[in-house]
């Protein structure tokens, strides 16, 4: 696909793919939809690829639904996504919950980190909640935006915002859809750290590094998969999905290896 306002670039394991319209803080439309799907698509059947970190281009995230695209849909009196009738499909197929807008992100085999550089709002802010690491740039600010167009809460966010931060905090930022700042978000759980923004993308690198580092990647894609199921399964169906992986992988060239790490006290050279 010829990437008009996206960028993708793969180096040491890390796939790096920035929104890349900063004139318009990155505003979401349906050319950077189809784009993000297509590269997470090619990130995710890479084998080059272990990590894949989302950013913004220039001082914002992602500002949300770009407002003439917002203007668009009010003259044409409904929802117009603006997106080809053929899209890339990542994580599809993996279980029929997560085969919808954003929750796709469920089905995918590689850890997503936000690096969120700047304002997040609306599409941006829930684009953001569908990875699995989140840090932010101090003072970055964020919001669900919604309200204040008389919008539902999109992409799913009523459902997984309260599984991220809970009912009473969800409650608070779904209902008012205010403005926070990136240190209310990290009290509230909702990302893991807040750095510096002229550092953000360097600490970014620097974790999903030593993740590639630590942790094989078999044993990330099976922890992925694990997680965002169980959100959709008992306990006892866990505990049993936990056992097959665990007589499966432990036949895996990367059980000796990591043993062998271990044992050896040195960096693990993962085979797969």
């Amino acid at each position: 696909m010829d990437l008009k306002v996206t960028c993708y670039d793969v180096a040491d394991g890390i796939a790096t793919v920035t929104l890349n319209r900063p004139e318009r803080l990155n505003a979401w439309t349906g050319r950077m939809h189809a784009e993000y799907r297509w590269i997470m698509a090619a990130a995710d059947a890479d084998p080059k690829v272990r990590v894949v970190i989302v950013t913004g281009a220039g001082r914002a995230f992602c500002a949300g639904a770009d407002t003439r695209a917002l203007e668009g849909h009010v003259s044409k009196g409904g929802y117009d996504p603006g997106t080809p009738a053929e899209m890339a499909r990542p994580g599809h197929g993996v279980r029929p919950e997560f085969d919808a807008f954003f929750a796709w992100h469920f089905g995918l085999t590689k850890p997503v980190i936000a690096a969120i550089n700047g304002p997040a709002a609306g599409v941006g802010f829930a684009l953001a909640c569908y990875a699995d690491l989140r840090y932010a740039a101090a003072g970055a600010k964020l919001t669900t935006a919604h309200g204040r167009l008389n919008l539902p809460a999109e992409y799913g966010l009523s459902w997984l915002l309260p599984r991220i931060i809970g009912l009473t905090r969800a409650n608070d930022i779904l209902l008012t859809s205010r403005k926070f700042l990136a240190e209310e978000a990290l009290s509230m759980g909702l990302v893991n750290a807040v750095l510096p923004g002229e550092t953000l993308l360097a600490e970014v690198r620097r974790a999903a590094g030593d993740l590639i580092a630590t942790v094989s990647p078999g044993a990330l894609a099976s922890t992925r998969a694990q997680i965002y199921a169980d959100l959709h399964r008992s306990v006892g169906e866990s505990v049993l999905d936990s056992e097959e992986r665990l007589e499966h992988m432990m036949k895996e060239p990367d059980f000796a290896e990591g043993v062998a790490a271990l044992v050896e006290k040195r960096p693990p050279r993962w085979q797969s």
